[in-house]
């Protein structure tokens, strides 16, 4: 007989909906006691804890330290890893790291700006039903667990996994669904806005895209009730918290220092914005240094913030209200392009692509077919003959760092610009060869997992393999004026990526 009540004394709550035609089911205070706060989600059979820790006070860092993963139990598909010498479970797969930034994504941009508290949430995998990929099952569950910790997150979020089959909108799609289709989408949003969206296509047309995502934003919608029903249920207290924010008075002496600085100055390309910039920095931090000789290591950091949100404002202003972007060029320019292919003699296939200043280097390897890759993952044990790995060291973006393995933004970008290229590589029938895509990046400004994707498609043409099609893609952006009209950006570049409202 299940247990109502846990051992501090807490009613165990499950409440229930149909989502997707299925049930969902989310249950609090069974596990995780010492957790902030702890969820299990359910989903046919798939089941998912998710788990949230959040920090009592601040920490001092310039960035929000939020941290999501994604844990994949070999168990939960009652399998044991098929290799020889190591059965546990050790870093994440690449799947996990990919899963993992997926929830990330919504989650992130739903805090308020200065908040520094710590906070993690962590979605381990207990149980995979085959039919039900437990990706979205683990957003849901993570969200409610950061819904329960009383954090000011501003959700719920929830997401689904769409395919289109026969012309007809699949929501929840099995494996199976997504194979016989010809697009597969995941798009997570909150009950009013669409939050994130990635997808691999065959080539559909963008009206299929757009009644996709309104497909999707009414489908979660089940999801997020249920969220806001288990709070409600709960009765959540909000926790109290400080925001790391320069002070009124600090950010409108520094607006007031730059008044006549930024705006058209600065309007030019790169790299002389970049050597204007920091001279502008560096006067600025000197000004005020002198008017804080006793404090200036306590307040000198809320003077980089107060400067970093004049520029992040200055870009905004300049293209919402003059049409005018940080490098001078129109909102629907793209930067100058270049390319060369065959730079390296004993490679298969190579190619350089330049845009500005963003430049990647791509190499492809072809080798027979029993080169590819094994996947042994939770969810899966196949073969995979194409593989996209993307490179991209610290001196690409003027900076001093240890070498080490492939980060999650690396392994994103991969998996990214790999997607981009497989619905247009040839079958093995036409093509029995294992084709190894590698993007070195050799500068970043802006758009470098499209770089990956340009160079790769040249040097594979430059390999002979038999595209069905080249791709290329570019970066773009949004901004919103505060009526909400949307100003759409061609080929963003670094500038405009932090200081817009989507990439």
């Amino acid at each position: 007989m299940a247990t109502t009540i846990n051992p501090f004394g807490k009613k165990i709550i499950k409440l229930e909906t149909q989502f997707c035609g299925q049930t969902l089911s989310l249950e609090v205070n069974r596990v995780g006691f010492r957790s902030s706060a702890s969820v299990i989600a359910r989903y046919g059979d798939t089941v998912v804890l998710g788990t949230a820790m959040l920090g009592k006070t601040p920490v001092k860092m310039d960035y929000f330290p939020l941290s999501i993963d994604y844990e994949e139990k070999m168990y939960a598909a009652g399998k044991i890893s098929g290799s020889r010498f190591i059965k546990r479970e050790g870093r994440p797969s690449e799947d996990a790291i990919l899963i993992g930034r997926l929830i990330d994504r919504p989650i992130r941009p739903l805090w308020p700006k200065g908040y520094r508290h710590e906070v993690q949430g962590v979605a381990t995998v207990l149980s995979m039903d085959p039919a039900f990929r437990p990706d979205m099952v683990a957003m849901i569950a993570t969200s409610a667990a950061l819904m329960l910790t009383g954090a000011p997150f501003e959700g719920p979020v929830a997401g689904v996994r769409v395919a289109l089959v026969d012309g007809k909108y699949q929501a929840f799609a099995t494996g199976e669904q997504i194979d016989d289709g010809v697009l597969d989408l995941v798009a997570a949003g909150t009950e009013n806005a669409i939050m994130m969206v990635e997808a691999g296509a065959s080539e559909v047309s963008e009206e299929q895209v757009v009644e996709a995502l309104k497909f999707a934003q009414e489908a979660i919608q089940p999801a997020i009730k249920l969220q806001k029903e288990l709070v409600n249920k709960v009765g959540v207290e909000a926790q109290e918290y400080e925001l790391s924010l320069p002070s009124e008075d600090i950010q409108t002496a520094v607006d007031e220092y730059l008044a006549d600085k930024m705006g058209k100055n600065i309007r030019t390309d790169y790299p002389t914005r970049h050597e204007r910039m920091h001279v502008i920095r560096e006067e600025l931090l000197a000004h005020f240094e002198e008017k804080h000789p006793e404090d200036w290591e306590d307040v000198k950091r809320d003077y980089e913030e107060a400067f970093a949100s004049c520029a992040n404002k200055d870009v905004r202003a300049g293209i919402i209200n003059d049409g005018a972007r940080p490098d001078g060029r129109k909102l629907t320019e793209v930067r100058q392009l270049s390319h060369e292919v065959g730079l390296l003699p004993r490679a298969h296939g190579s190619a350089l692509f330049t845009r500005g200043i963003t430049q990647g280097l791509n190499i492809v390897t072809l080798a027979p077919l029993s080169y590819a890759q094994l996947i042994d993952t939770m969810e899966k044990d196949t073969v995979k003959r194409y593989m996209h790995h993307f490179n991209a060291p610290a001196y690409t973006v003027g900076e001093i760092r240890r070498l080490g393995s492939p980060g999650r933004r690396e392994i994103g970008h991969s998996a990214l610009a790999e997607r981009a290229l497989t619905a247009v590589i040839p079958s093995e029938e036409v093509f029995p060869y294992t084709i190894r895509s590698v993007t070195e990046i050799m500068s970043q400004h802006g758009s470098t997992s499209m770089a990956a994707t340009c160079s790769s498609t040249l040097a594979m043409l430059d390999a002979g393999v038999p595209l069905l099609r080249p791709v290329s893609g570019i970066a773009m952006g949004l901004m919103l004026k505060e009526d909400g009209t949307p100003v759409i950006l061609s080929d963003i570049a670094d500038a405009e990526d932090f200081a817009g409202d989507m990439d």
